[in-house]
């Protein structure tokens, strides 16, 4: 059985990375942020967000012990946080540069594995690089341990699986994600499952320093962006671009469920603990987390699908125009934004109102914390595109920024649009590639875009 428990709605940008410690569940964002939820009540816990980052956050991954959450992001660094407290203890630069896409720790903590823009694959080892190699002319995106810690496998933007050594392309298009598990006999045999832009999920043998394709999984209909399995190598959960997670029982003929989503499902993850629970992030914005079996050992048989409704319900509500003070105040309440109810009420807040809510508005109410109020205003924007179902199309977001774009511009020679102040934040810095493909920037010179920028704004006054 798959029921949801809940969701969670506190990025301003899309998820790209959940990860499960025995007692944590930590999702990160294009919005530069990690947030951090107990996953007694998926309360978030008082030191969340995480911030730090210049650019947004790619992937985020526990030790096995749960003492430390590492992150990695388009700024070249891994950052290590204290899972307790959310202090940030130490970072680790890529030596290039290069915009990090995935990392990885070792089971028993002793590595900490990277993969770049730059087709590299940096090994540390505490508390110095211990090597860095040349994997292949592509970006990296995915890369994962065996559970000996003696082995690891990346994957890139061609396709390629590498295994200590180059094994011969197996996706046609490229990888997305990797994930190892548990068999029998560990010393001697993984399962590894892989998936990426061909729509397929796949599951190896790797025996000895080789790969055999096992089997190969054809439940979803468009690219596959990210699997995970659960501990005990029982359950393999997808997520798609068709808006679906494709969660197969391995035990009984890979026999699967599908759940489905309102955007792209960007990133899985599954608790170490038993039942298990199951985060999915989306290009909505949430993370909505499932509990899977009914406690019993025998979570990997017998699959079947128990939808429960999204939480909360205020998307249950008419238009935000047609609002009452009273359904204004049900939202504050599931929201959990108690303390405003009083301020809302005694300033006559009705739907029209809250619509019109911004900055100025929160501080003539007389709400003076300036997180409360940024709350507010988040929650308040996430409300609006729900309902008006009408997210910006993914052009006109920057992809250093991952905003709308106001003065779009291109860089020379590269054909991808930026932010201009992103862009020549960027260029700045220390390096003078793009932030994008790594590739070197023959030229400093920005373009602007006119057209786009024509295009922004038509698309902004429909709104």
């Amino acid at each position: 059985m798959v029921s949801v428990l809940g969701t969670l709605e506190q990025h301003t940008d899309e998820v790209s990375g959940c990860a499960f410690s025995a007692s944590l569940l930590a999702t990160c964002s294009g919005d530069k942020t990690l947030r951090v939820y107990s996953c007694a009540d998926f309360s978030e816990l008082p030191f969340s967000p995480l911030s730090g980052h210049g650019y947004g956050v790619h992937r985020c991954c526990f030790t096995s012990c749960g003492s430390y959450l590492l992150s990695c992001s388009t700024d070249g660094a891994i950052a290590v946080w204290r899972a307790d407290t959310g202090e940030r203890v130490a970072e680790l630069e890529h030596p290039n540069r290069s915009p990090v896409r995935t990392c990885a720790v070792a089971p028993d903590s002793s590595l900490v594995l990277a993969g770049a823009c730059d087709g590299s694959v940096a090994l540390w080892t505490s508390p110095a690089k211990l090597c860095e190699g040349k994997d292949v002319e592509a970006s990296v995106v995915a890369c994962c341990f065996s559970p000996c810690s003696q082995l690891f496998v990346s994957g890139c933007t061609h396709g390629d699986l590498r295994l200590r050594l180059v094994i011969k392309p197996n996706h046609v298009t490229p990888l997305t994600s990797l994930m190892f598990c548990l068999t029998d006999d560990c010393s001697l045999e993984f399962r590894l499952a892989s998936c990426g832009q061909d729509s397929q999920l796949k599951i190896w043998i790797v025996l000895m320093h080789t790969m055999k394709l096992l089997h190969t999984l054809t439940s979803q209909s468009a690219p596959v962006l990210s699997c995970a399995f659960s501990s005990d190598g029982a359950l393999l959960a997808s997520g798609s671009v068709d808006k679906s997670v494709a969660i197969y029982d391995t035990v009984t003929r890979l026999n699967s469920v599908l759940i489905s989503d309102s955007r792209y499902v960007t990133a899985v993850a599954m608790s170490p603990t038993v039942p298990f629970l199951l985060a999915t992030g989306s290009m909505d914005r949430t993370v909505r987390v499932w509990r899977i079996g009914d406690g019993d050992e025998t979570t990997g048989k017998g699959l079947e699908l128990n939808m429960v409704r999204k939480l909360p319900a205020h998307s249950q509500l008419t238009l935000l125009s047609d609002w009452s003070e009273e359904d204004v105040q049900t939202w504050l309440r599931e929201e959990g934004l108690d303390e405003l109810i009083g301020i809302f009420k005694s300033n006559n807040i009705d739907g029209p109102e809250l619509s019109r809510m911004d900055k100025e508005t929160a501080v003539e109410m007389g709400i003076e914390s300036v997180g409360l109020r940024g709350r507010l205003l988040r929650k308040v924007k996430s409300l609006k595109a729900s309902q008006s179902g009408s997210e910006a199309p993914d052009e006109f977001l920057c992809p250093i920024s991952r905003e709308v774009m106001k003065d779009p511009v291109i860089a020379a020679g590269q054909w991808i649009f930026y932010e201009r102040e992103s862009i020549e934040s960027w260029i700045r810095g220390k390096t003078k590639t793009s932030p994008m493909t790594n590739l070197p920037l023959l030229t400093t010179l920005l373009t602007p875009n006119r057209s786009l920028k024509m295009a922004i704004a038509r698309w902004k006054s429909s709104q």
